[in-house]
């Protein structure tokens, strides 16, 4: 055989394609597992699209239902992530001074008179890892805190049913308070910092969603994300903040957001800065998780990013969902092994 013909032979047999796209040769990838593994997540109920990448080039590219991974899908609590991540680049810019920042130095003269001098307390890490020890704005409390006239001024006056930096209790008035200290801290609204910070540099659509009735973007929901916008969100953790060569966020800011600092009694994963950590197919992944089966998961050890979208309006978000999702996922990951 040639040295040319032995060389295409070799290319031929270290390119592996799938659904039309190359992946790459490093990746040992069993193709029938893999396509097996997507074809189940969109037999899921209310799976809408799904996108996995391994080391940046994508390998599964699918929609269901009428949905596409180009469009725009409401991704619900998933948009937490998004909220950590400004947080990390406002640190970085010394728009916040750090983790360890009281929330009422942020706030000022949003911080009701009448809320528990405990407040004082709250830092700007406890509403990053759902630990600030206020009583949820979350589940049953959540509808009438949306119907209130002030979402910031209602979530500081809830009483405390924890101490600040003691147990997790997932509220999302946490980040809709982190929402309003970017706000106040930068003197630019969150969309405008979200597209200046994430969006120019990843090069994805960020368009304007909720705001409160003082006009605070809505912090931690009703946030709408394309899954390919998503994916590129994933691939910047993955790479520990830089994105085309180029530094988005600290390296230190993915460690951080990484590490345990809590655990969730809803679905006993734990939770560090915006992001559920567990472990798949005996392998740590971090995720982020939305109402209704949005989901970003990466996976280091396998240079892998999935993205699952699917209908944001179910009767329930039960963890029973969730487990079944991340039973599809393992599948994903194991076809990479």
């Amino acid at each position: 055989m040639s040295s040319l013909l032995r060389r295409s032979w070799h290319l031929s047999i270290l390119t592996i394609t799938l659904a039309g796209m190359a992946l790459p040769a490093m990746a040992a990838i069993d193709r029938p597992a893999l396509e097996e593994a997507a074809q189940r997540i969109g037999d899921l109920p209310r799976t809408h699209t799904l996108l996995m990448a391994i080391d940046g080039d994508t390998v599964i590219e699918r929609g269901w239902r009428g949905h596409d991974v180009d469009e725009t899908a409401n991704i619900k609590s998933l948009s937490k992530v998004l909220i950590s991540a400004l947080v990390g680049a406002a640190i970085a810019r010394d728009v916040i001074q750090g983790v360890d920042q009281p929330i009422t130095d942020l706030l000022g003269d949003r911080v009701p008179a009448e809320a528990d001098p405990r407040v004082a307390d709250i830092q700007v890490g406890h509403l990053l890892s759902m630990q600030a020890g206020l009583e949820r704005t979350s589940g049953a409390n959540y509808g009438g805190w949306v119907a209130s006239d002030d979402w910031v001024g209602n979530a500081l006056s809830r009483p405390f049913v924890a101490d600040p930096g003691g147990r997790m209790l997932y509220s999302t008035g946490n980040s809709h308070l982190l929402s309003a200290a970017l706000t106040d801290a930068s003197g630019r609204d969150t969309l405008t910092l979200m597209r200046e910070w994430l969006g120019t540099p990843l090069e994805i659509a960020i368009p304007p969603w909720t705001r409160d009735p003082q006009g605070i973007y809505f912090g931690g929901n009703e946030m709408g994300l394309s899954p390919r916008a998503l994916l590129k969100i994933g691939e910047l953790y993955r790479q520990k903040g830089m994105y085309d060569g180029e530094r988005v966020l600290p390296a230190e800011w993915i460690e951080r957001s990484w590490q345990t600092r809590t655990r969730s009694h809803f679905n006993q994963d734990d939770y560090g800065y915006g992001w559920f950590i567990t472990q798949l197919a005996d392998t740590a992944v971090y995720y982020g998780w939305g109402y209704g089966g949005q989901l970003l998961f990466v996976v280091p050890a396998h240079d892998a990013t999935i993205v699952m979208t699917a209908d944001p309006t179910p009767p329930s978000n039960g963890s029973d969902y969730l487990d079944r999702v991340k039973a599809a996922a393992t599948d994903l990951i194991e076809a990479i092994d």
